[in-house]
Order: structure tokens, then sequence, then C-alpha cells
């Protein structure tokens, strides 16, 4: 999910599980609270299940699955800032000059990662046939020892380096043995709400994590429940097709099974992000009450990293709501070090955060660099200090929705036909291409790379010829101490920008060796959704965008199309993030989302709507994952 995400209609969401988790002892800190709380051991599973077999198509009702945030928007109003409305005028919008398109050279591969058919029709015994049709996929990516671990919403798969599939892709829920999204019984029967996966894979200890949020639902009506959870998986070998440990802790901040309690809740912890560390394994959120509107900010998860493998942990060190002067804190996205790097030692060990600091949809040119110090302190007696440090930077601000190139799109033209009615229970109607969604300016994936801490995120910028399109903003970190005093600044930054159209959803990644590149979907009016890159370098900016695999028609799914999905005002859902890392051999991988697929409205209708297995009814979202050797 995202801090603007819409409500998607028609079904509520599902009841089953809840964990304990408590707060055993708290104290003040100046940024925030802390408290310790307590972790639940959830017992084993493994990777499972078998091919994706072609589903009947139905209505929507049971097909699409809500949110919970209440409206669309939802975050921002809330968000607080002692700041003028806007940090920078908006005259001053970015119009960096564009790169040239390029494609890529034969040091890199690609081949398709999971796609909307392949998520929509995953799951094995009682959970054949209870995926919901979800857009967009929030792609994750892990990879280490010959294994490539993909996850999306809502299903993981792990492959080779050779793309061959060494398992079959399994729903997230049946992997953590929680309840199925949806059996489509007569009457539904609703499960457990996940999403937002993330893995990581730890080379030091060559072990794999898994993480997705989770929220409780009743079981017969659909509704939000008044628990959510936050659920983590660890390898137990260095091979992600065997066992794994299963944990999870409560984040539901009401007071109720020991947590703390924060104004509105019932809270959930919105789009978890992760990060690692030589001592520690770290998980941020935003807050968010599950059945009233507001924000309360990030909350800051560490673990120790040995614990969690050891299968012995039970309990994480809590940093609850840290704020800044100049404004409340959201998206705290932590490091992760390359393989054959090594993470920061200073301080007993140190996590690196990296938080932008746009909070009213304007503009904005500082960042915010973040350090959890004595990391050493997890696998003991926990002792750990948050500081902060604000940065002056370039200008980014809130992107704008993207235009698409015009192709096939056999959704939207059954959508004008008389099977409007017949197949999916709306009213037929001729719409327009849909837009596609760029999010906000949050801070994407971040790294630490010998006393550095790179991050990008999606920002508002004109092209040469003064249009409004969307492109990424880049910051290298130089990260500085004075005795227990954080310092650093902005040592490069820089933008990715192509002629009149699109790049959205970055990640960057980096090699031990200094390699650094970013990640990202190119798309626009002359480009169908592309996976490419760019490599970063301090001194001489952003190369070329290279192009690994090119789009072949556009985004074509529900969330696209106002008689489907009233709330997103024909905005069609995409990202919600990329993924990027090395492997031992320097190489850099990468994820993103792409269209790989296309056919017209007879192949749609005479395949059963799955244009031979490539896509469903509902969306025709791919991905596309890439080995770049530098």
């Amino acid at each position: 999910m995202r801090t603007h995400r819409l409500l998607v209609v028609l079904t509520s969401l599902a009841l089953l599980l809840s964990a304990m988790a408590g707060t055993v002892s708290a104290k003040s800190s100046g940024l925030g609270t802390t408290a310790l709380q307590k972790v639940q051991h959830l017992g084993t599973t493994r990777i499972t299940g078998s091919a994706p077999k072609a589903i009947e198509p139905s209505s929507l009702a049971g097909e699409v699955r809500p949110d919970p945030e209440l409206a669309a928007d939802a975050a921002n109003p809330y968000i607080k800032n002692n700041t003028q409305a806007s940090r920078v005028p908006s005259a001053h919008v970015p119009r960096p000059a564009p790169q040239d398109i390029v494609d890529a050279t034969s040091s890199t591969t690609n081949f398709a990662g999971v796609n909307h058919f392949v998520q929509r029709t995953s799951g094995t015994g009682i959970y054949a046939n209870t995926q919901f049709s979800l857009e967009p996929p929030d792609q994750g990516l892990c990879v280490g020892n010959n294994f490539v671990l993909e996850t999306v919403n809502t299903v993981v798969r792990v492959r080779s380096y050779a793309g061959a599939n060494l398992t079959a892709a399994e729903p997230i829920n049946q992997f953590f043995g929680l309840a199925p999204e949806i059996i489509r019984s007569n009457p539904l029967v609703f499960g457990d709400f996940t999403s937002d996966p993330k893995c990581y894979y730890d080379a030091p200890s060559q072990r794999w994590f898994l993480t997705v949020l989770q929220l409780d639902v009743d079981s017969a009506s659909g509704d939000f429940g008044n628990h959510a959870h936050q659920y983590l998986a660890v390898s137990q070998t260095a091979d992600p097709t065997l066992g794994w440990y299963l944990f999870n802790f409560d984040v539901t901040d009401d007071g109720t099974n020991g947590t703390p309690t924060h104004p509105s809740c019932p809270c959930y912890g919105d789009q978890p992000l992760i990060g690692a560390d030589a001592n520690g394994f770290y998980i941020t959120t935003n807050e968010f009450p599950i059945h009233n509107a507001g924000f309360n900010g990030a909350n800051v998860y560490a673990m120790s990293k040995a614990g969690l493998e050891a299968n012995s942990i039970t309990s994480l060190t809590a940093f609850n709501e840290p704020t800044l002067a100049e404004g409340q804190a959201y998206s705290l996205q932590p490091t992760t070090t390359p393989a054959g790097a090594s993470s920061a030692s200073v301080n007993n060990g140190t996590e690196y955060f990296l938080s932008a600091l746009e909070f009213t949809g304007g503009l904005d040119n500082r960042i915010a660099l973040w350090a959890l110090t004595n990391t050493g302190s997890l696998s003991s007696t926990p002792a750990l200090s948050m500081h902060v440090k604000v940065l002056d930077s370039e200008v980014y601000g809130l992107p704008a929705a993207i235009q698409q190139r015009s192709g096939p799109a056999p959704l939207r033209a059954l959508l004008k036909t008389s099977l409007a009615s017949s197949v999916l229970g709306v009213r037929p109607a001729s719409l327009p291409i849909s837009l596609v969604q760029s999010n906000d300016d949050r801070m994407n994936q971040a790294i630490y790379l010998n006393g550095h801490v790179w991050g990008a995120l999606n920002t508002r910028m004109k092209s040469p010829t003064g249009a409004i399109r969307t492109g990424i903003a880049w910051f290298d970190v130089a990260a500085s101490w004075s005795g227990s005093t954080l310092g650093g600044s902005v040592s490069a930054d820089g933008y990715v920008a192509v002629q009149n159209d699109n790049v959205v959803f970055p990640s960057v990644a980096a090699n031990a060796s200094g390699d650094v590149l970013v990640a990202f979907t190119l798309l626009g009016q002359d480009y169908f959704p592309s996976a490419a890159y760019a490599w970063l370098d301090p001194n001489d900016g952003t190369g070329d965008v290279n192009v690994v695999s090119w789009g072949i028609g556009p985004q074509d799914g529900f969330t696209g199309y106002i008689t489907l999905d009233p709330v997103d005002h024909s905005i069609a859902r995409w990202g919600d993030y990329s993924a990027a890392t090395a492997d031992e051999s320097g190489n850099i991988w990468f994820a993103t989302e792409t269209i790989n697929q296309s056919c017209g409205l007879s192949t749609f209708v005479n395949t059963g709507f799955t244009c031979g297995s490539t896509r469903t009814i509902f969306a025709n979202w791919g991905t596309t994952i890439a080995k770049v050797t530098p």
C-alpha cells in the first residue's frame, strides 16, 4: 500500500488470526519514545505451489479487495509540519537536461517475473482460487547463492540465476499459514489482509528475509478488524526453497496486547520498509488508524539479526513516532549494504535511514539522514539511540500522473460492449485510456556503501518544452560524526529525466566495487511501460537510460477504469515500488513493473480473457527481472 492508497471497491476484507506482541518497558527519547516489544514465534514453513491454471471469469463481487485507508489522498492532510505551505516556490520545478534512451548492452540479461495471471491463479489445496485481483504488484527482489527470490502482492517464487523456476508461485497467505484471502463459496468467506511484501538476502549469514503487513478482518462481512501485525520469515539455511522460521509482532498500538497507546488507534503499519547492518534487521512503517482518518507518523523496529536467524529472538526495540522540527517523519527508508562490503561500524554499529521532507504537495530542497547507533547491543541488552540531521538537497516535489501511449487495451474495449454487463455486471461505457499513478515523493530504496548513503525518489519536473512530467531525483549523502553528533551533507545529487516521457519508482543499488545504478520503469506517450536503469556517478552524474526490456502494451487494469474502480478516477495504480540489489559477484539485479503482453479484444474473448495465460480479465501487469554486469 502507499500513503495515498485509494479504496478499491466492492468487498471488504477478512479476519482470522491475531498474534501477541507487547511492551515490556519504555523510556522517553529525543526522537519519539522507545520500547521493548515482544516477538511471537509462529513455527516453520517452506515455499510450495503448483503451476497456475486459468480460472473462469466472474463478476467483480469478491474479485477485488479494499484497502484500509478511508479516502483518496488519506495521508497528506494529516502529516503535521511546521513549515510554510511550500519550502520552494512552484516556479522552481526542476527542469533538468534529459538523458538519452538506449538499448541495454550485451552485458545485461533479463527474464519475465511474476505477472497478474500468475498472482491471481496461484494456490494449492484450500488456497486454490482464493487470490484477489490486485494492482499494483509492489515489487520485492533478493538474490544470492544462485537463487532469485521474487515477491509481489501477494505471492512469492524462487528462480535460479538463469531464470529457471525452482518453486511455483505461492500465495503469501499460504506461505505464512494465514487464512486464504477469499474463499469463493456462497456466502463468501474472507481471510487475512496482507500487502506490501519485501525481501532481503543477507550475504554474510547467507539467510533470506521476507516481510509483509497483515490486518485482521471479519470472515463473514470482510470488514477490517481491530488488530494488525507485521509478519516476518527468515530462512533456516542458504537455500530459500527449504525451511523458514516464522515470526510476527503486533503493530495495533491501541494499548492492547502490550502495545503502546497512540491516537485514533487501532492502527496498522503501512508499507513496511526493510534494511539490515551487521547486527540488526530493521523494519519501518507509516502508522494509520484502521477505522478513522489520520496519520500518526513513522515507527522503527530493530531486531537482532542473529536472534532471528537462530530462531531465538523474543523481543525487538521499537522507536515510536520520531519527529523533526521541520515536521512529522514518514517513510524512513532503512539501508542495506552490498554483498562483499562492510556495514557502518562507527558507534558500535550504525544503521542509516533516509527520508524526504516534502510535507505539503509542493516542492522542497531538504532530505533527512537518520542513524540508529549501538546496534551491536541488539544481541544482548539493546541500548540504541536515534539521531537525525536535516540536509540541504536539490529540489524535488510531488509527481504528476502519467499519460500512456495508446495501444491494445482489451479490457477497455470490452467495457464498451454488452459483455461489460453480461460478464462484469457494469453498464457499457466508452472510457478514455487511463493515466498511470506515480504516487508521491517519499524516499525509495536506500543503500549504504563506504560512508555514503544513496537514495532516490519520484519527483515532478518539467521537460525542455515546459510540459510537466515525472522523473527521479537521486542523492549521495556523506555521513559524518563529531563524537555522538550526527553530521553529513549531500555530496552529489542529480536527476533522471527523459524527453517528453517519464521514469518512475526508482531503486538504487551498488556493488562492493562502487558501481551504482538506479532502476525504474520508463513509460509515457512514446513508450509502453519498460524496464530500464541508469548508472549514477558522483562526478559525472546520471548516465544514459538503458532499456533492458521494452514494454509491448499499455496498462489495462481495473484500477484505470471508473466503471470498475470509481475511487481511482481513471488513474491506474502502478508500482508502488521497484527493487534492486547486488550479488556476490558484483552483478546488479533489479525488478520492476512492466507490461510484457498485448492482445486485441477478439483474442481476449476467445482465450477466456487471458490472452494465452498472460493476463486475467481484470489486469495485465507484469514484472521484469534483470541482471546488469558492470
